[in-house]
């Protein structure tokens, strides 16, 4: 290679490093990724505390990851290129059998913040089980699709066993029992919805482009919880299922930037069509659904439940049965919840991650008789907003 050849590389590759970085910076901040579905990283502010303490450098780190210029195009041709390599995964994501892309959570459920939250929740439980009672409060955790769907997996594939997060979840509340109770008054409490879900691994209980499960899977676990809580006992033919969209394009395909396949959501509809109103954020504005047929319109189809998430949702019906719940949850409570319209005169669905009043003011006026905690495995283990079920 002569003087010219090596003076012709140099240049090009500075013009590559240094253009895209100089276009990155001119170019207009993007607040929101419809592509992801999230909020993206802004330009961080520069204090002396943010300075001093490291944090402004990984703020701004963030920062250039979220606002690259092209960066949706880059994700793409990265995960084309490994998937033409023959890897098995990307972005933390398997490639795996029948077209799932199935998130590995990796270091997930054994971080610092896994193990906080399990002591939280914990007492959590210990502060409100006097109030609740062992047959009126619950608390579900649902594995994600790497767990129950582990034969689906590439060979060789070993994410972490998510059996062995729930049991240090399970433990953790008998704890609470043998210090405070005896074992068998807590053992109600904790709904094993891991083996429901592993009965049906073999049908679409899970979104082959998206982090949630699917109603179905939603359906087979609340039908199981029911039985349980003495509640009626749907069958299928309960209900009308509606498919809404086959068009469902989720977050994990996203986080590639590729198209493979897509995904179809369903409605299980009450077909007596029961009377309930919804008020959002205590807003005062009443609606009469559950679902935003609006959001089918968008990238986000997901929302067609709820709305997306809200901290607080307030549900009234019709079911005359004298029992108000307190639904703690994230996102996927979403197709859960409509399931509870016949048991619940009143259905309050709490997400604390907005939510920012005291929850112990919430639970004393509003005088529930009932308690849920859903949530999935890895974003329970994520949160770091737990420590509000303690305020």
């Amino acid at each position: 290679m002569n003087k010219v050849q090596s003076w012709n590389i140099i240049t090009l590759f500075c013009v590559l490093i240094f253009g895209f970085a100089i276009a990155t910076l001119i170019s207009p901040d993007t607040e929101y990724s419809e592509t992801e579905n999230r909020t993206l990283a802004q330009m961080p502010e520069a204090t002396l505390s943010s300075l001093t303490d490291g944090s402004f450098e990984s703020d701004y780190e963030d920062y250039l990851t979220d606002q690259f210029v092209l960066r949706d195009e880059w994700i793409a041709l990265k995960t084309n290129v490994e998937r033409l390599m023959g890897r098995t995964s990307s972005n933390d994501i398997f490639f795996a059998d029948d077209d799932y892309l199935i998130e590995a959570h990796t270091d997930t459920f054994t971080s610092d913040q896994a193990e906080t939250n399990i002591q939280i929740l914990a007492q959590f439980v210990e502060k409100y089980v006097g109030t609740f009672g062992t047959d009126h409060m619950t608390v579900m955790i649902v594995p994600n699709a790497v767990d129950i769907l582990h034969d689906k997996l590439p060979a060789f594939a070993s994410p972490y066993d998510e059996g062995e997060y729930l049991e240090q979840i399970e433990a953790a509340l008998m704890s609470v029992a043998r210090s405070a109770y005896s074992d068998s008054l807590l053992r109600g409490i904790w709904f094993d919805a891991r083996s429901v879900l592993q009965e049906h691994s073999e049908e679409e209980i899970y979104y082959r482009t998206d982090h949630h499960w699917t109603t179905l899977g939603a359906f087979y676990v609340y039908q199981a919880w029911a039985e349980e809580q003495g509640y009626t006992v749907p069958t299928a033919d309960s209900y009308l299922v509606e498919t809404v969209t086959e068009e469902f394009e989720g977050t994990i395909q996203s986080k590639l930037g590729i198209h493979t396949v897509t995904d179809s959501i369903e409605l299980y509809l009450d077909p007596s069509d029961p009377y309930y109103t919804v008020e959002k954020d205590g807003s005062g504005e009443i609606s009469y659904s559950l679902y935003d047929y609006t959001a089918l319109e968008t990238k986000s189809k997901y929302d067609i439940f709820f709305g997306g998430n809200n901290a607080l949702t307030q549900i009234t019906t019709h079911a005359g049965t004298g029992r108000k719940i307190l639904v703690v949850k994230d996102s996927y409570a979403h197709c859960f919840v409509p399931f509870l319209l016949s048991e619940f005169d009143e259905i309050d669905v709490l997400d604390i991650r907005y939510y920012n009043q005291e929850i112990s003011k919430l639970i004393e006026e509003e005088g529930y008789t009932d308690l849920l905690f859903l949530y999935n495995a890895s974003g329970f283990a994520e949160d770091t907003s737990l420590a509000k079920l303690l305020y």
